[in-house]
């Protein structure tokens, strides 16, 4: 028989793994990781950006807005530029660690066991 509490961490349980999806589908694209990337040492202008991001700047605006919104860019206005910062380091380092991950598998995949990889070998 299941019992109030259980229903109550289930539903807790629920909530977590909801907010977790939420913020890999926010983390899910190449750019948005490319953003964060050059976003992880210091602040940059759009222009800064746009100069080492290949991308258009509607394009970049979008991704970036979307960042802000779920709060893991902030940004502030300085004249005429905006300029974003990363708001949380938790949501980079999550990145970096998943990057740096994958950059070993795919650089030396015989010194990761498969036990170990976070991404399937690839197919000759």
């Amino acid at each position: 028989m299941h019992t109030h509490d259980d229903a109550a961490a289930t539903h807790d349980n629920d909530r977590v793994f909801e907010r977790a999806a939420e913020l890999f589908g926010i983390l899910s694209t190449p750019m948005r990781l490319r953003i964060l990337s050059a976003l992880c040492d210091k602040e940059k202008s759009v222009s800064e950006l746009l100069a080492e991001i290949d991308t258009t700047q509607p394009n970049l605006s979008q991704h970036l807005n979307l960042l802000y919104r779920a709060g893991v860019l902030a940004k502030r206005k300085e004249g005429t530029q905006v300029i974003y910062r990363v708001q949380s380091a938790r949501a980079v380092n999550l990145c970096r660690s998943v990057c740096t991950q994958i950059a070993i598998e795919l650089d030396d995949p015989p010194s990761v066991p498969v036990s170990q990889r976070l991404v399937p070998p690839t197919m000759p």
